[in-house]
């Protein structure tokens, strides 16, 4: 073994992640799927599997309670958990949390904290069915377990996608770090400012910093699949990026991705705000992450089928070979690799 140091960020998170994978105990024969997915699957009952997922939030990396309200945190890692058994396809079932806390915190900001979840728990019918609660000297470190159920004729995972398949995701995107640019601007302004600073009006950007606050997880694209009986080739939430997500999905098919500049869902009150940045609305939308939306392919006959039944998705390109690499073809008419977007 190497005795030369290497930072973490120098090899970043996937690549972290890669190195680790194999180190993963006594493989279970009950272990359909393990490291590398939105959530761990396992052999379950009556043609049934269970899935598993975890997420990790750290004060000061992950939240910052300066413009955090507990209530609306509490809502968010539930939602954010959750969203991670939808992009497999599932319905969650129950979750415990975890939760390291420095003593600095009031019991109200817990309850109110609490709240949150219970709020976030009961509209996406999940039960908190326990956790750990324990101090912290600095920070507060939260986690998340959430369990679900999907049957072995619906589970998705991110490997499957198929050459032509249309490349799709729900809502709209942007939005959550348009929200994220105006709560860290506000802070900035009441730093500099302090007791002289008044309170900041901030209902022009209600949707986009609801975007931020308080992100919802797409139980009804899982709904609507279930009606229609259309079961996705691939699907993945998007936490990290929209271009991560693709080149994961990408990655795991071993083929490539067109995307269309174009036809990107952006919101008008997320274009404002960039334009008030005077930043590229489009970075937004390819570069930020915490959406929580769901970006999953479909044939083109199920597009079609399920665009009847379902409005709140956009095909946004198509899968492609792998040697014609991972491109967007912008507004203009260029084609561009996705190396050459950031």
């Amino acid at each position: 073994m190497s005795d030369e140091f290497v930072t973490i960020q120098s090899v970043g998170r996937k690549g972290l992640l890669d190195q680790l994978k194999d180190l993963n105990g006594k493989v279970s024969p009950a272990t359909i799927k393990g490291i590398g997915d939105d959530a761990a699957v396992l052999k379950g009952r009556d043609g049934n599997y269970t899935l598993l997922s975890s997420d990790t939030f750290v004060e000061g990396v992950d939240f910052d309670p300066s413009y955090t309200p507990f209530t609306h945190f509490g809502y968010k890692i539930i939602t954010a958990s959750i969203s991670d058994i939808y992009a497999m396809n599932g319905k969650p079932t129950s979750v415990l949390v975890n939760m390291a806390l420095p003593n600095r915190l009031s019991v109200k900001m817990v309850k109110d904290m609490y709240l949150g979840i219970d709020q976030a728990c009961k509209k996406h019918e999940v039960e908190l069915v326990g956790g750990d609660l324990t101090g912290n000297h600095n920070n507060a470190v939260i986690s998340v377990t959430t369990y679900g159920e999907v049957s072995e004729e619906k589970i998705t995972y991110r490997k499957g996608a198929k050459l032509g398949d249309a490349i799709c995701v729900t809502g709209d995107l942007g939005g959550a770090i348009a929200g994220l640019r105006i709560l860290m601007r506000e802070k900035k302004f009441w730093e500099q400012h302090g007791d002289q600073a008044v309170q900041p009006d901030l209902e022009d950007y209600k949707y986009v910093v609801q975007r931020q606050l308080m992100p919802e997880a797409r139980k009804d694209l899982i709904e609507a699949l279930e009606e229609q009986g259309i079961v996705p080739s691939t699907m993945i939430d998007i936490t990290q990026s929209l271009i991560n997500e693709v080149t994961e999905i990408c990655d795991a098919a071993d083929l490539g991705a067109y995307l269309y500049q174009a036809a990107l869902p952006i919101a008008i009150e997320t274009r404002h705000v960039a334009d008030e940045m005077e930043e590229d609305v489009d970075k937004y939308a390819l570069f930020g992450g915490e959406e929580l939306e769901l970006l999953f392919t479909l044939t083109e006959e199920q597009v079609e089928l399920f665009a009847e039944h379902f409005k709140d998705f956009a095909v946004i390109g198509r899968i492609t070979p792998k040697e014609e690499g991972l491109m967007m073809q912008t507004a203009e008419g260029d084609v561009l690799s996705f190396d050459d977007l950031s």
